[in-house]
């Protein structure tokens, strides 16, 4: 006869084999074979109705212990830096256990919020009791939806503010959170879309009067999911801290290194001086003096600001706001470098020839006092022969060998060629109350492209600097175009009747050469957009694969850590390299180098989608009250659904729908950037002028829509007719007919989808 084990037994063995749970694996452990299995089931069941085990399926397991498999919620990264999740089949009495991610190389970046299936290993460490390890990312955090809450009997709805979005979402009565009528709320999926019907909604927030001028930035913070509020431990740790003496520092507060920023600055993290080269062996060379705040001594690898730091990426820029990468006790006191005050600073100082050839650097760890905070228009006032009582005394010793230094910069800049787009700058311009009062284009005075110089030769010098000591950092990094893409700008070039090289390694140069020839011509708009879409996207990375717009080897973020936690990873970088002390970069940090690299990137391109829709609505704004009023423009962009158009007058883009350009099909040719029409062989191409009249105009989302009156001079006669006044758009050249052109770019479309294209990441 079969003994059967005792209660503890079977509770002991599967505490020790939690992959072998099912009742089969019992009875093998056992040796329990033929009727004694009946016996066996009976004592499982008691064991499950006393709780002391929980049938999964046709496995039973400790209530009090998670499976070797199973699904894992990520929490945002703690103090140190570690990943640890929450289990989402906890369903002991006891304190739910503590389980720390451990990723590989290789394993996707993990959020706040991802659901993940793992694998669970039992540890007995103090901060942990489980180990997981990614075995595949099934879901994120509830899907999240910014808009227009509307009251109904059955409770509400929601419209999302996003363009072009028609699906609303429904809103149960005891999930509307006490919204009322018309307002802007911030709402999250509550359970999963049914097959029929609308998705539902949970509202987590109420933002308030959409109306309100201020809203306007505060629905991009949400809608993309900008932190914008501090944690009160991250408030509290930058509260406690004081300023940076001079211990372990050199002592550089008798240079005049002075601040130069815009007038509505919000911080001065970079201060520059020039002095001329007193070395005979350098005649006519300069030293350059870039100083930059010190954050690293505020913000400590695993602090509570590192982590609130690393979780924002960036500060976000926005015309009536600023969301912060550090709070304001930081990055408008103790980091900013503000006239007249001791500031700690990592500073670099540069030696260049007469041509403006970096001759070398060295790095220091420093406290600065700058003489004075300056803005571009008045220190370019001042070299223009109209000083102030600011900048006089500053002119003569201070400025001018700036300038000078300046000079030879940029003959090294002209012979380096970097890429050089002509695109005038436009800033939305605010009242106090936060409506629009004017759309203007900015200056480029001298004093900006000084500073620019200066802050791309320091961040040059830091990275051959880490690279000459071996310390692993964040390159700023930007690739060449790929074919496809220079291909479609060499056919824009030839349309426009300009040529861009072919046959040869491409270089900004050669990119130069057709902007050059474009200046001064209708066509160079168009040419200086149709360069900028062929352009890859920059991205941050511990590889180093170049800067292909700067035409530089070599580059990294250094001159901004107070927006930029690129610039922190730097700066910590060169302390360890240096040994300037215990806030260097880490042995943690350098192994989650590409994990905190992709990171940032994408942080970045999430403020810099925010700062573009909220331009968008308060131009939609600004021009709401104009509807039916005419405009001239340029085709911005060209897409299968329709045409884009800037306005001349504001920047402003909008659209035209293709369901009011004619009744003809017209083919999109994506690689061309045109529209062509399949019967008349018109062709619609980036850089065409057009007048347009407004018929919507809505601050909420942004979207403007146009009514298309003329093309390059050409009236369009009706919406419904479809046709063009004097011969049409663009005609095709003599030559093949409208449909042998059709099946033309067809083929070109199946042969470029053919294409296999190397991607370096």
């Amino acid at each position: 006869m079969t003994t059967l084990p005792t209660k503890q037994e079977i509770l002991d063995w599967i505490s020790e084999n939690p992959a072998l749970t099912a009742k089969r694996d019992i009875a093998k452990a056992f040796g329990i074979k033929g009727a004694a299995r009946i016996d066996l089931k009976r004592l499982l069941k008691e064991l499950e109705s006393e709780g002391q085990l929980e049938k999964r399926k046709k496995t039973y397991r400790d209530p009090d212990r998670l499976p070797p498999v199973t699904v894992l919620q990520a929490k945002a990264p703690d103090a140190n830096g570690d990943l640890f999740a929450q289990p989402l089949e906890w369903h002991g009495e006891g304190v739910e256990p503590t389980v720390l991610l451990v990723t590989r190389p290789g394993d996707p970046a993990l959020g706040e919020g991802d659901r993940i299936l793992a694998r669970l290993q039992v540890v007995h460490e103090a901060d942990h009791n489980y180990e997981a390890r990614l075995i595949r990312r099934i879901g994120a955090s509830p899907r999240k939806v910014v808009g227009l809450f509307r009251k109904t009997a059955e409770g509400g709805r929601i419209l999302p503010i996003d363009k072009g979005s028609d699906k609303e979402w429904m809103v149960a009565p005891d999930a509307t959170g006490g919204a009322k009528d018309g307002e802007l709320v911030e709402a999250e999926q509550a359970g999963p879309k049914g097959r029929m019907g609308l998705p539902k909604a949970r509202i987590t927030l109420r933002l308030g009067d959409p109306s309100e001028p201020k809203a306007v930035s505060l629905i991009a913070i949400h809608q993309h999911g900008i932190p914008d509020d501090f944690p009160q431990e991250v408030l509290d740790e930058a509260d406690a801290m004081k300023p940076a003496g001079l211990s372990g520092r050199e002592d550089l507060r008798d240079l005049p290194l002075v601040t130069i920023d815009p007038s509505d600055a919000r911080d001065h993290d970079d201060a520059v001086y020039a002095v001329a080269d007193d070395d005979p062996k350098n005649a006519g060379g300069f030293l350059i003096w870039v100083a930059i705040a010190d954050v690293a001594y505020y913000v400590r690898p695993g602090s509570e600001l590192d982590r609130e730091a690393k979780k924002r990426g960036n500060s976000s820029y926005f015309p009536d706001r600023v969301v912060p990468m550090l709070p304001d006790r930081l990055s408008g006191d103790l980091c900013s470098l503000h006239e007249g005050v001791p500031r700690a600073c990592i500073a670099v100082r540069m030696k260049i020839d007469a041509e403006g050839n970096k001759l070398g650097q060295t790095f220091v760890r420093g406290l600065m006092r700058s003489p004075a905070s300056l803005t571009y228009q008045e220190v370019q006032a001042a070299i223009d022969g109209e000083p102030n009582e600011k900048t006089g005394p500053l002119l003569d010793e201070v400025l001018k060998p700036l300038y000078a230094a300046y000079a030879a910069l940029k003959s090294a800049r002209e012979r380096r060629q970097p890429l050089d787009l002509d695109l005038p700058e436009r800033k939305v311009m605010l009242s106090e109350e936060g409506k629009v009062t004017s759309v203007a284009f900015t200056d480029r005075l001298d004093a900006h492209k000084l500073i620019e110089e200066m802050m791309v030769l320091a961040n040059v010098a830091a990275a051959e600097t880490l690279n000459a000591k071996d310390m692993p950092l964040l390159f700023r990094v930007h690739e060449e175009p790929s074919q496809d893409k220079l291909e479609s700008l060499r056919d824009t070039a030839e349309s426009a009747g300009l040529t861009l090289a072919k046959g040869q390694v491409l270089k900004t140069r050669h990119l130069n050469q057709l902007l050059h020839q474009a200046a001064g011509k209708d066509e160079a708009e168009l040419i200086n957009m149709a360069t900028l879409r062929s352009m890859t996207q920059a991205y941050y990375s511990p590889k180093n694969f170049g800067h292909f717009g700067l035409a530089l080897q070599n580059y990294a973020h250094f001159t901004s850590p107070i927006r930029r936690y690129s610039d922190l990873i730097v700066h910590r970088a060169l302390i360890a390299a240096h040994k300037w002390g215990d806030d260097g970069l880490t042995a943690q940090e350098i192994e989650r180098l590409e994990q905190t690299a992709q990171h940032i990137s994408d942080t970045e391109r999430r403020s810099m989608m925010a700062e573009r829709d909220t331009n968008d609505r308060y131009l939609a704004a600004y021009l709401s009250d104009r509807l039916g009023a005419e405009f001239t423009g340029r085709l911005s962009g060209i897409a299968k659904f329709g045409i884009f158009v800037k306005l001349d007058e504001t920047g402003a883009d909008g659209l035209v729908p293709i369901s009011t350009l004619g009744n003809e099909y017209f083919h999109f040719d994506r690689d061309a950037g045109t529209l062509m029409g399949a019967d008349s062989g018109r062709i619609i191409a980036l850089g065409m002028r057009a007048k347009v009249k407004l018929v919507e105009a809505a601050p909420v989302t942004g979207g403007i829509a146009f009514e298309l009156l003329e093309l390059d001079d050409d009236a369009y006669e009706s919406r419904a007719g479809g046709r063009f006044g004097r011969g049409g758009a663009r005609r095709g050249r003599s030559g093949p007919s409208p449909r042998r052109k059709l099946a033309k770019a067809k083929a070109r479309d199946k042969k470029v989808k053919r294409k296999v294209t190397r991607q370096r990441r």
